[in-house]
C-alpha cells in the first residue's frame, strides 16, 4: 500500500497541505481533512482510504466556496446549489454541502423568503406578483412562499400602490384623464399589484382632473396635433384633430370648445 512519505503546506493556503505518497505528489487536502483522517507522515493509505479523502476534501473545498458566497448577503438552497454547479461541482458534493449549511443552520429557505419579503416591503416598489414571482426564480417552494408573503398585508400594498400611482399620475399630468388612469393601471399590473389592490388604491390616487385642468392637458396634446395637421384646412382638419384628441381620452365637447376657440 502506498504510505505517505512527505507533507506540506500549500504555499498560497496556509490550512490547506500537500500529501506525498512514495515521495511523489499525490493530492492537497483541507486542515480538517488532514486532523479527521489523521495523516501523518508513515501511514499507509488504502486505495478506498484515497478515494474517500479526496472525496471529503471536494465537499470541504465546495464548503468552503458556499461559505464564501453565503458572507455577502443571505441564499436560498438552490442559488447556492446554481453557484456551486457553476463551479464545476458534482451533485453528490452539492448535497452535501447543502445538507452540511442546512445542519449548520446557515440556510434556511423560509427565513430566506421573510428577510427577502420584508426588504422588498421596505423599499416599496413592488407588488406581492413579482414578489412572488421572484422567489419562485430563486428556488423556494410555493408553500414557503406564501407563508412569506403574509408579511405583506393588504394595507401595505394599499399604501405602496396609491405612493406609486401618485407618482405616476404628477409625471403624466399632460395625458386626459382616461388615460391617466389607464397608465397608472398599467404600471401597478406590471409592478405586480393584484386588480383588487389596484382598484381600492385608484380611489386614492390624485389622477381626477377638473374641468380646467383637463382642458389645459388638451390644450397641450392639441398643439401637438395642429403642428402634425397644420397643412389640412376646413373639415378635414377638424376631423382629424377631433379623431387625434378623442383617441387620447378627451371628452368630445372640451375637443368641439378648443377647436371653436381656436378656429382661424
Amino acid at each position: 500500500m502506498p504510505i505517505i512519505t512527505k507533507i506540506t503546506t500549500q504555499k498560497n493556503s496556509t490550512d490547506r497541505y500537500n500529501i506525498y505518497l512514495d515521495e511523489a505528489f499525490a493530492f492537497g487536502v483541507d486542515e480538517e481533512i488532514l486532523i479527521r483522517y489523521n495523516l501523518t507522515k508513515g501511514k499507509e493509505l488504502t486505495e478506498f482510504d484515497i478515494t474517500q479523502i479526496q472525496y471529503e476534501d471536494e465537499i470541504r473545498k465546495a464548503l468552503n466556496a458556499a461559505i464564501v458566497f453565503l458572507s455577502y448577503r443571505m441564499r436560498s438552497e438552490d442559488e447556492i446549489r446554481q453557484h456551486l454547479k457553476k463551479k464545476e461541482w458534482e451533485e453528490p458534493v452539492i448535497q452535501a454541502v447543502l445538507l452540511e449549511l442546512v445542519n449548520r443552520k446557515y440556510i434556511n429557505d423560509l427565513e430566506f423568503a421573510l428577510a427577502y419579503v420584508r426588504t422588498q416591503v421596505n423599499g416599496g416598489k413592488k407588488g406581492p406578483i413579482t414578489i412572488k414571482k421572484e422567489l419562485k426564480q430563486k428556488g423556494i417552494k410555493d408553500q414557503l412562499i406564501e407563508q412569506a408573503i403574509d408579511e405583506y398585508s393588504e394595507s401595505q400594498q394599499i399604501e405602496h400602490a396609491v405612493q406609486l400611482g401618485n407618482k405616476v399620475a404628477k409625471q403624466n399630468s399632460k395625458l386626459s384623464e382616461i388615460f391617466l388612469k389607464q397608465k397608472i393601471e398599467q404600471f401597478l399590473l406590471t409592478k405586480g399589484f393584484p386588480f383588487g389592490i389596484i382598484w381600492v388604491a385608484l380611489e386614492e390616487i390624485e389622477y381626477e382632473k377638473d374641468e380646467d385642468d383637463e382642458y389645459g392637458a388638451l390644450q397641450i396634446q392639441a398643439e401637438k396635433a395642429h403642428r402634425k395637421y397644420n397643412n389640412l384646412t376646413g373639415f378635414e382638419y377638424e376631423q382629424k384633430m377631433k379623431q387625434t384628441l378623442f383617441r387620447k381620452g378627451f371628452p368630445i365637447e372640451l375637443i368641439d370648445r378648443y377647436l371653436h376657440e381656436n378656429k382661424e
